[in-house]
């Protein structure tokens, strides 16, 4: 098989380390690309440097722009290598732009798609992810669910063929990698804690909270009067809504660039808490067993909430410290295998296998 994988975002680039290593064990191919929706170093380059893996094949550099522009100008070079190199796969990750983007432009060409994490749905149609994940399962040949429930919402929706419960890729990456990010690991010598002190750790970037003044303002406050230091890599999106609206924190917070995958693995696993309005995030803290609180009215990583190592809160102060409180005092489910056994990459390249022969 030669597997046509596009990518372009950080949660993307901790998916595809784990499918591209166990495709190295095989006689198939990989044609890795890279839209460049994440174009800053530290949210793009740092990454495919500490999962240990090849440059992408090609790098479109669309950079930032709306979501219609955006997408847009993903399509068109997509659809040109994808005429190029005749894949028999197109396969993508998640619910991102370039996830749309390369969905439809392999499904003009009637190149079968595989979506990797298919059925999730948080309801949602005003999150742009929503609308892509939604659309990006309809166009696709086989639908790599990583939960029960995640196949349950395409039982729903009248979708049944090609539909796998496979696990979770992200699982997988943790099964790779946790170990030796705490060994690696170099946050600690430049931030004002370490691996024994009570912390928090903040990231936050959707537009529901870093483009609304009131919600962002909310946040600074709440997490400038915990009771605990707290650690927050801003995303490149948040600093520049933290400038626009000369939004200012206490000296409890520190506010460092984005980290990469290895440094924040750690940061997560040594944090008392996390807050965040992260998908990634929720389940790489369950993984980590480190409570979450979800700055989110909704999550489509619903077990990890009915486990009770994540709870959903308004982006206000009190509901903020109510949640940490929650998080910090409620005893919790012991993580179960809900996400699978950390081998969702070999499944997924076997059942492509088998398909793909008949």
């Amino acid at each position: 098989m030669l597997i046509f994988t596009v990518v372009g975002a950080r949660p993307q680039f901790i998916k595809a380390a784990p499918f591209s290593r166990a495709l190295a064990d095989t006689a198939h191919t990989e044609f890795l690309v890279h839209t460049g929706q994440h174009y800053d170093d530290n949210m793009s380059e740092i990454f495919f440097q500490n999962l240990q893996m090849s440059a992408p094949d090609v790098n479109l550099g669309i950079g930032g722009g709306s979501h219609a522009s955006q997408t847009a100008g993903m399509i068109v070079p997509l659809e040109d290598l994808m005429i190029t190199h005749k894949p028999d796969v197109v396969l993508v990750y998640g619910d991102t732009n370039s996830t749309l983007a390369a969905a439809l432009a392999a499904s003009k060409l009637h190149i079968p798609i595989a979506h990797v994490e298919a059925g999730l749905r948080s309801y949602n149609r005003k999150m742009p992810e929503e609308i892509n994940r939604v659309l990006t399962d309809t166009l696709s040949t086989w639908l790599f669910c990583p939960t029960q429930i995640a196949v349950d919402n395409l039982v729903q929706e009248g979708m049944t063929e090609g539909v796998h419960q496979t696990g979770d890729i992200m699982h997988d990456a943790m099964r790779l990698y946790r170990d030796i990010a705490d060994e690696q690991t170099t946050i600690f010598d430049s931030i004002p804690v370490d691996k024994t002190t009570a912390y928090a750790l903040l990231t936050t970037h959707r537009p529901a909270n870093t483009d609304s003044q009131a919600n962002l303002t909310a946040i600074a406050e709440a997490i400038s009067t915990l009771d605990m230091p707290v650690i927050f890599p801003v995303h490149p999106r948040t600093k520049s809504a933290i400038d626009r609206y000369c939004i200012t924190f206490s000296e409890q917070v520190r506010l460092i660039d984005p980290v990469g995958y290895l440094d924040m693995l750690s940061l997560q696993k040594n944090a008392q808490v996390i807050i965040t309005d992260s998908g990634g995030l929720q389940k790489e803290a369950f993984f980590n067993v480190t409570p979450c609180v979800t700055i989110r009215p909704e999550t489509e990583w619903v077990e990890t909430v009915d486990l009770g190592w994540n709870r959903l809160v308004d982006p206000t102060v009190e509901a903020i410290h109510a949640g940490v409180r929650e998080a910090l005092t409620t005893p919790m489910q012991t993580p179960d295998s809900v996400y699978g056994d950390g081998y969702a990459a070999q499944k997924i390249i076997a059942i492509l296998e088998e398909t793909l022969s008949t």
